[in-house]
């Protein structure tokens, strides 16, 4: 018998990112010497406070459902981290938790698309935004800038992608895969161009605002453009900054109107995230916060070596990045000049098998000629798998 599948999950592709990842780790667990550069999350470890407030809640006991959209306290320690880090005013009722930062557009996306509505995206791209549009039934609308742009499309780009169908514009700063992050005067110039389409919404992932190597302060287009908080979504959660990936928190800010919409989806779905990784959220957002200086002298540092040393493999270009833990160097010139390699998927599996070393293609995030290479490993391994790198395209 065959069973034929909705539509809408044929049109979609399985995470590239998670997939090479699990693809890394079942090579390891034959037995094979493999590099893994494709998981997007820090390797560090929860930080002690974190850990120890979530099995504090374990003994006592706070294992039962909490309110769909987030236990009362959680929401105020978010609404506190708005206000101190962001100085945003946002209500209760204007905040969702969710079960990570893919949930959260994921229910964003499900609230307010309806079909045929269009959602610029600039590329490259998370993975995950593209196929999310497509599962809620609207287009995905690819705004592509390379490297000549440092990877951020530009007002002019913005204006030509939008009409009166597009219902909501995504930004990501600092963004995966690039690692760019729009300045202040780019977010401004962005959001001149979105005066002039009232009817769109604005999502803003702030998912790396910690993981940045300026020091000024996090800036993103709501709090250059005030005035388009009525329809502004503020995206972010705990993974990235406090290494908890696993815990599976995400959460955010914007019209009431809106949350409450995303929040009635997540009732129809998984309910209220965990309650234990929400006390450990909790204690993430009010805790100390120098386990974030800490993970960001060591993402610096690894940054550097990697872009320096990616530039001196012949064939390979990457620029240095504003933040993240990932690089995503240009690798044309090595792909032309290996035989039977002919794209960055192929060139993705060719270092896999021939040198051991898992990365994702630049395909996956909208633009061919690239891979997507995390830092978020140890020295060593960053500089053995360099080393491999360099052995295999020279």
């Amino acid at each position: 018998m065959t069973i034929k599948l909705a539509a809408r999950v044929q049109a979609v592709k399985p995470s590239a990112t998670l997939a090479v990842d699990a693809r890394a780790k079942a090579l390891k667990a034959e037995g094979k010497d493999v590099i893994g550069l494709g998981a997007g999350e820090p390797d560090f470890d929860t930080p002690d406070h974190i850990k120890s407030a979530a099995i504090e809640a374990i003994n006592k006991g706070f294992t039962k459902y909490t309110a769909v959209d987030g236990m009362p306290s959680l929401k105020a320690a978010v609404v506190s981290k708005f206000k101190r880090e962001n100085g945003f005013d946002f209500a209760p009722e204007q905040i969702l938790v969710s079960c990570g930062g893919k949930q959260s557009f994921f229910n964003l996306a499900q609230a307010v698309i309806d079909p045929g509505d269009e959602v610029v995206i600039p590329a490259p791209y998370w993975v995950s935004y593209p196929d999310m549009v497509l599962l809620a039934s609207g287009a995905p609308v690819l705004v592509h800038a390379g490297a000549d742009q440092s990877f951020k499309i530009s007002p002019a780009q913005l204006k030509a992608a939008l009409n009166d169908k597009t219902k909501l514009v995504v930004i990501n700063s600092p963004s995966n895969p690039t690692g760019m992050a729009y300045s202040a005067e780019e977010l401004a110039e962005l959001g001149a161009v979105l005066r002039e389409f009232p009817r769109a919404l604005i999502a803003t992932d702030d998912m790396y605002e910690h993981i940045r190597w300026d020091s000024g302060p996090f800036v993103n287009i709501l709090n250059v453009c005030p005035d388009l908080a009525p329809r502004t979504l503020v995206l972010n959660g705990v993974s990235k900054a406090y290494a908890m990936t696993g815990w599976r928190i995400g959460y955010a800010g914007g019209p009431k109107d809106v949350i409450k919409a995303m929040t009635k989806v997540q009732s129809q779905s998984t309910s209220n995230p965990t309650s234990i990784a929400q006390v450990a959220a909790q204690a993430a957002l009010e805790g100390p916060q120098d386990c974030i200086g800490t993970m960001l002298k060591a993402f610096k540092e690894r940054h550097d070596f990697v872009v320096d040393g990616l530039n001196r493999i012949p064939g390979v270009e990457c620029l240095p990045t504003d933040g993240t833990f990932y690089v995503f160097p240009r690798v044309q010139g090595a792909i032309d000049k290996l035989a039977g390699v002919h794209n960055d998927l192929e060139l993705a599996e060719y270092l896999l098998e021939r040198a051991g070393v898992a990365l994702v293609p630049g395909t996956a995030f909208g633009l061919a000629g690239h891979v997507r290479i995390s830092i978020a490993t140890s020295s060593r391994n960053l500089e053995q798998a360099l080393e491999r790198i360099a052995t295999a395209v020279g």
